[in-house]
C-alpha cells in the first residue's frame, strides 16, 4: 500500500519532536530536520538518466516534504547519495549499486553464504583463507544483486535499507544485512506487512510521537 503523506502534518510533527528534544535512536544525525524538497525538474532528470520511475509515495515526499534527513534509524539519504554526512554520491554499476532499470531479482529472502570460509583460520591457512574470502565477497557483494534498487538509509555497522524501483518488488523497501551475513530480506512493519516508503516513514513518526505528552 502506498499513500502520499501530508506535508503540513509531517513538518508540524517534526517541529514538535524537535522542540521536545526527544532523544531516540539516530536523532543526533538529523535532529528531526528534513533537507529542502527537490524541484520537479531534478527528479525528472534523475528518472530520465536512470530510465526508471520513482515510487509515487517516495517521489511525492522528496518533491513536497523533504529530500533526506529526519527519518528512521539515522535518517534517509538525499536522492542519489548514501552513507554518513557529508554524503557521497553513488553511480550505477559502481561495484555497489547495480543498474536501476534492470528488475530487482528477489521476491523472497536471500542469503547464499556458500563458499564463506572459516572465519577463524589457522596461521598457516591465512593465504588460502584470503583467497577464499575474496572470491566469496565478490559474489556476495556483487552489485548485480542490487539491480533495480538504491540505498535510502543507513542503520549503522554497514547495514542499510534499499528502495526497489524496478521489477515486481518496485515500491518496497528491502533490508541489506550482508555486513553481518544475514543477507537480503523484505523490510516488515510491526504488523508483519511489507514496508513501502510512506508506511515505513509513518510508522517511525508515530513511534516518536507517542513519547510526547500534550499539555
Amino acid at each position: 500500500m502506498m499513500l502520499n503523506l501530508d506535508p503540513q502534518y509531517i513538518q508540524d510533527s517534526l517541529r514538535r519532536l524537535s522542540r521536545a528534544g526527544l532523544d531516540v535512536f539516530g536523532t543526533s544525525s538529523h535532529s528531526f530536520i528534513l533537507d529542502p524538497p527537490l524541484p520537479e525538474q531534478e527528479v525528472l532528470a534523475f528518472e530520465e538518466r536512470h530510465r526508471i520511475h520513482l515510487p509515487e509515495d517516495y517521489r511525492h515526499f522528496i518533491m513536497n516534504i523533504g529530500n533526506g534527513g529526519a527519518g528512521p534509524d539515522y535518517g534517509f539519504f538525499p536522492l542519489g547519495y548514501m552513507d554518513d554526512t557529508p554524503f557521497k554520491a553513488w553511480s550505477e554499476d559502481d561495484g555497489f549499486v547495480g543498474v536501476l532499470s534492470q528488475a530487482f531479482q528477489f521476491d523472497e529472502p536471500w542469503n547464499d553464504t556458500s563458499g564463506l570460509p572459516d572465519l577463524n583460520p589457522n596461521e598457516d591457512q591465512q593465504d588460502e583463507y584470503d583467497r577464499a574470502m575474496e572470491a566469496f565477497e565478490q559474489r556476495y557483494w556483487s552489485s548485480s544483486l542490487m539491480n533495480g534498487a538504491f540505498p535510502i538509509c543507513h542503520r549503522g555497522c554497514a547495514l542499510r535499507l534499499w528502495l526497489v524501483v524496478a521489477g515486481k518488488e518496485a515500491g518496497h523497501i528491502w533490508r541489506d544485512g550482508r555486513a553481518d551475513y544475514t543477507g537480503l530480506s523484505p523490510l516488515l512493519l510491526k504488523d508483519g506487512s511489507r514496508a513501502t516508503f510512506s508506511l515505513w516513514y509513518q510508522e517511525w513518526l508515530d513511534s516518536c510521537l507517542v513519547h510526547l505528552v500534550d499539555t
